[in-house]
């Protein structure tokens, strides 16, 4: 049994999700993949099922009925991996922005001691290809932004390209996130520094989707602003610790 599982929420990810569990499987090492989708009207899960019988427990698949957060999804993620014996687990993204070779890298740093490994946009060495002004502006901008609020040293707090060692998950409640959208992202991070765990960043080169449409809303982004006020300042007493 492969020790890492990445996660990969979809919804309608038809045009990509064939190919990127192609170059996962690829890779050098073994890598399994639990792939959540909510309901995509495009097909994506039944894509992933004609995928199922040419690579035996390497590709698992949740099906959920419709759109139930990004945050969720992760969440349930984390949880089946901790209950199928995983050692670290990854977030990534259907679309190609996360460079699937950068899984090793992640999965190397982690084997140092880090239990966090972020691949970060905005460490030295780190970058951005296609995004337009105004969208580079609004995520560095938000990075900027949290943190100067919660005085969380990770330069990508809303990074979506993550290595989670096991160990640092069976820490966290997970009932105690309570973020579901953009500032999940940020307040998993911020509960992993609350539980003192070790968390390193990496450079990648993060590229704009080319097939399919951007999940990124106004709703999303007035969730993560308001949501770092609330973790930081509302909750700061708040414990992410599991009983």
């Amino acid at each position: 049994m492969a020790d890492s599982l990445v996660i990969i929420p979809t919804y309608n990810e038809k045009e990509n999700i064939e190919i990127i569990l192609k170059a996962i499987f690829a890779l050098e090492k073994n890598f399994n993949v639990l792939v959540i989708d909510d309901g995509s009207p495009d097909g994506t899960a039944a894509l992933v099922e004609k995928m199922m019988p040419s690579n035996p427990n390497r590709i698992y698949l949740l099906k959920r009925n419709g759109k139930l957060g990004l945050g969720t999804a992760y969440l349930a993620g984390f949880q089946y991996a901790l209950d199928n014996g995983y050692d670290y687990v990854f977030e990534m993204d259907a679309d190609f922005s996360h460079n699937p070779q950068d899984l090793i890298r992640l999965y190397e740093e982690a084997k140092k001691g880090s239990d966090v490994v972020i691949g970060s946009r905005y460490v030295s060495g780190g970058k951005i290809v296609n995004w337009p002004f105004d969208r580079l502006a609004l995520s560095y901008g938000a990075s900027l932004y949290v943190r100067i609020i919660t005085w969380m040293h990770v330069k990508d707090p809303t990074a979506g390209f993550v290595c989670y060692k096991a160990s640092a998950l069976k820490k966290l409640n997970l009932q105690s996130i309570e973020f579901i959208g953009y500032a999940f992202q940020i307040e998993m991070k911020y509960a992993m520094k609350k539980l003192g765990m070790k968390i390193t960043e990496i450079p990648i080169t993060f590229v704009d989707r080319i097939y399919g449409e951007s999940k990124i809303s106004k709703g999303i982004i007035g969730e993560a602003v308001y949501g770092v006020l609330k973790m930081s300042w509302f909750n700061g007493n708040k414990t992410y610790l599991k009983s």
